[in-house]
């Protein structure tokens, strides 16, 4: 896969519906990129995808569930790969809201003026009833943009975990079990050390609290942007992040590496 590419969606359960597509990094695999439709009684869209598959995206997401009933849309931060079809989305489901925190409309609104009636800030801690079952924001233990939060659906044990547990891998798949323990561990453990560099500086006391935290939820199902559904991997995940400030720090390649890779096929750049 030497382009980003979007694949049909599959359910994560009966009420959870996976929205993924995939972003190749030259020589490192591919990165799911997933958005998510809670189908609860107010329904919730989590991301919007990236802008590259946003045609696609829409005719998906249109075939899970009418976007006139769309409620809510938890943005879990304002990267690229999050919100590209986030104004189409707007304009397609007048009765939504944007739940964000006061940080992510900032950034949004730098990108375009936002309408503030359309937006609901909630912050780590806070939570939201959506009709049927209550959903709280966290900020998950591993980020790369401040205004991360994901949140735990107190209905279903499902933990959405934005950019956190990610992990790149060689091949698509559509549960995490499918991916072998070494090549899940080396996988996520090289996306975490890119993503939250900053992991290798942190106070290693307070890093087991937000890691005991998760732990203490218990989530059934994680959820994250960047791997494939994991049921009942909760204690698996943890444990491959909690490695990782103790890690080599991620050292990317350089020009004349990256050029180096280009030519041995490893991939093509993507604009």
């Amino acid at each position: 896969m030497d382009m980003p590419a979007i694949f049909d969606h599959y359910p994560a359960t009966p009420e959870v519906e996976v929205l993924p597509s995939y972003f190749p990094i030259p020589g490192f695999g591919i990165l799911p990129v997933n958005a998510f439709v809670l189908k609860s009684a107010e329904p919730v869209l989590v991301d919007t995808g990236l802008w590259a598959l946003s045609d696609g995206f829409m005719d998906r997401l249109s075939s899970v569930i009418d976007l006139g009933d769309l409620r809510w849309l938890w943005l879990t931060h304002n990267d690229q790969d999050h919100i590209g079809s986030l104004h189409r989305i707007i304009e397609a489901a007048p009765g939504l809201k944007v739940i964000t925190t006061f940080l992510g409309l900032g950034k949004m609104s730098l990108f375009r003026p936002f309408p503030l009636d359309r937006v609901f800030l909630l912050n780590p801690g806070q939570s939201i009833d959506v009709g049927d079952r209550k959903l709280t924001s966290i900020r998950p233990p591993t980020y790369d943009a401040p205004e991360t939060t994901g949140f735990y659906d107190h209905k279903s044990g499902i933990l959405f975990s934005s950019d956190c547990f990610g992990a790149l891998m060689s091949k698509p798949a559509v549960n995490a079990a499918e991916i072998s323990s070494g090549d899940l561990r080396d996988g996520l453990v090289t996306w975490t050390k890119a993503d939250s560099p900053w992991l290798h500086m942190i106070d290693r006391d307070l890093f087991t609290k937000t890691i005991n935290y998760v732990r203490g939820l218990s989530p059934m199902i994680i959820l994250s942007s960047h791997l494939p559904a994991a049921h009942g991997m909760t204690d698996t995940l943890l444990q491959y992040v909690s490695a990782v400030p103790e890690e080599k720090p991620f050292i990317a390649p350089d020009q004349q590496a990256f050029m180096s890779m280009l030519k041995m096929g490893a991939g093509n750049p993507v604009t």
